[in-house]
């Protein structure tokens, strides 16, 4: 069976009550991502330490903690977020410059609008509970984004119609080679990860797998697929044991990760990833390997 692809998710709105290691610098950004893929991350996503800030200067940061990554390995596949703006062609101006300077491999949206709801002290669900917004347009922005610049494209599935939505497209044959989809299941702390009892899509279950794999199965789709769980913690789940044996890779990182007892680090979460694939038999990607499997070209003058 072809190596499992790792991705770390290294910070979000991770508040640092919640985990102290949470990388807050640049320069922690940097050193985290390097110590996470000589552990075996092949892919390593990052919010800026300040995420409100205009394309430009998102640019400039995203470019140097990218191009530190390179310079360690020419292979590294790096992931930014969506910014900040007042529509699609703002929120994702900084894929353009990133593309330009060979900073990424990687496009992405988001296809499909969800309630990131969290809870107030007392349980209750919060009445200024954003909506995250992608609508059609958004994602045919995006789709031809990474088209223009040969960009993999990631999609981040948050309930199954985000996979239906992919896979209208995947049908049209816009999808760029290396493409691929991520199950985000909801963990009991949800995405923002303020409190329990606020969550969003299927949890963290086999049978919870099983029915994304057969919507991928009906349409005999063969997309790489990541599995993830935000707001709960993987390794404790069903789901990184049956996403390694079933074929399919992993994301963990503390983007995602909240628990009532554990307080791990980045790279303490690559390594428990690591420890479970050589359980289960499967070998590790490296940069150039995640490459190959994910069906992406190959980066010009990489070693």
């Amino acid at each position: 069976m072809h190596p499992v692809v790792i991705e770390v998710a290294l910070n979000g709105g991770t508040p640092i009550e919640r985990n102290p290691t949470v990388p807050r610098t640049l320069d922690d950004i940097i050193e985290q991502g390097l110590a996470c893929m000589d552990a075996g991350a092949s892919i390593v996503h990052t919010h800026l330490p300040v995420h409100n800030v205009e394309a430009a200067v998102a640019s400039e940061q995203y470019d140097s903690i990218f191009q530190a990554w390179i310079d360690r390995d020419a292979n590294a596949l790096a992931m930014p977020t969506i910014g900040t703006g007042t529509g699609v062609e703002e929120k994702l101006a900084h894929i353009d410059y990133l593309a330009g300077t060979g900073a990424i491999r990687i496009g992405f949206i988001d296809p499909g609008t969800i309630l990131l709801g969290y809870v107030e002290p007392d349980g209750t669900p919060s009445p200024n509970s954003p909506v995250y917004v992608n609508t059609f347009a958004d994602m045919n922005y995006a789709i031809d984004q990474c088209n223009r610049h040969g960009l993999a494209l990631h999609f981040a599935l948050f309930e199954p119609g985000f996979l239906r939505n992919v896979l209208t497209y995947w049908r049209l044959g816009r999808l760029t080679p290396g493409s691929f989809v991520k199950f985000y299941f909801g963990g009991p702390y949800g995405v923002i990860a303020r409190g329990k009892g606020v969550t969003f899509g299927l949890p963290p279950t086999v049978k919870a797998l099983d029915a994304y794999l057969e919507m991928l199965e009906l349409e005999n789709c063969d997309l790489p697929w990541f599995s993830a769980v935000v707001g709960g913690d993987l390794i404790e789940t069903p789901i990184a044991r049956a996403t390694i044996e079933r074929g399919g890779h992993i994301r963990v990182g503390l983007e995602d990760h909240a628990s009532d007892h554990r307080r791990p680090s980045n790279l303490e979460l690559v390594n428990e990833v690591v420890a479970l694939c050589k359980d289960v038999g499967r070998a590790v990607a490296s940069p150039q390997q995640a490459i190959e499997v994910l069906g992406m070209r190959p980066r010009e003058n990489a070693a």
